[in-house]
């Protein structure tokens, strides 16, 4: 380390980022066994053990918000994440590489957008008076409250996912195809194997470790459906559908000051994602994978 001392001052920013927002910031915790005042500080407030955790299991509206950051999770997991190896899939399968870079540089860009861009497009297209209602008009329907219709809530938080983040997520997983050895796809050919058993029997098998690993980070943030991108989503007609655990911890803990149960929330949802990063990481290894470590 001594004679690399240089090349390890690489790892100071990332040490340096981790260490003062990640890991400081956790003494914090200590207020949710608190009721926290600000005017007195954290060693003053008065201390009230589990008292805040007790409530969030005995209070229905914390229930139905767990329960709609569950159903956004599921989704996201089991419908936006494969879709991202699918697009990875249909890529890799291009052979013009200027037309593969084309629609790989396409697809890219909406990652670069924040929330605020994204969901201003879609308001457009989908209001009232949008483009979707307005060629709807045109073939004599009637229109779809896409913005206020509680259970089309979901269905357009993940499509907004998809279209934001799937082009992006493909990255990792092209990386990884680069590296399946040519000759195995050689020798299904020989062997008489369709484009589908090249992929079902080659491409899959040989990305599968990455696959999992970033799986289990995913599920990792299960709980963390992202408050930006859901709060730009909210009004008074989808809150019911749209209202989930960082969204409640923003107006209970900031408009309402009870910061002390909105931080009991929080650390409930980083001590459910450590349990399910450590579960699928041994489930991994029960089947024969690296896990994460």
């Amino acid at each position: 380390m001594k004679r690399e001392r240089f090349i390890y001052l690489l790892l100071l920013p990332g040490l340096l980022y981790f260490i003062i927002y990640r890991y400081l910031p956790m003494a914090g915790l200590v207020i949710s066994f608190q009721d926290y005042n600000p005017f007195v500080g954290i060693w003053k407030s008065e201390w009230v053990g589990f008292k805040h955790f007790a409530r969030m299991f005995e209070d229905s509206e914390v229930i139905h918000v767990l329960i709609n950051t569950l159903q956004i999770s599921v989704l996201q997991i089991f419908v936006a994440f494969p879709f991202s190896i699918i697009l990875a899939l249909m890529l890799n399968a291009l052979r013009n590489e200027t037309y593969k870079k084309l629609i790989q540089s396409m697809v890219y860009l909406p990652h670069f957008l924040s929330w605020v861009v994204v969901v201003g497009i879609f308001v457009v297209f989908m209001r009232g008076e949008g483009l979707i209602n307005s060629i709807l008009a045109q073939f004599g329907l009637s229109g779809i409250p896409f913005l206020t219709e509680p259970a089309l809530f979901k269905p357009i938080i993940v499509l907004q996912t998809i279209w934001k983040e799937a082009g992006w997520g493909t990255i990792i997983f092209l990386a990884a195809l680069s590296g399946v050895n040519p000759a195995l796809y050689e020798a299904a050919v020989i062997d008489g194997a369709s484009r589908f058993r090249q992929l079902w029997h080659v491409t899959l098998p040989a990305i599968r470790g990455v696959i999992v690993t970033l799986f289990i980070l995913r599920l990792g943030s299960v709980l963390d459906t992202g408050f930006e991108h859901i709060f730009l989503m909210l009004n008074p007609f989808n809150m019911e559908s749209g209202n989930v655990l960082d969204t409640y911890v923003y107006y209970k803990g900031i408009q309402q000051g009870n910061i002390s149960f909105a931080t009991s929330v929080g650390m409930f949802k980083g001590v459910i994602g450590l349990i399910l990063v450590v579960s699928a990481g041994k489930l991994a290894k029960r089947f024969g994978e690296d896990g994460l470590y």
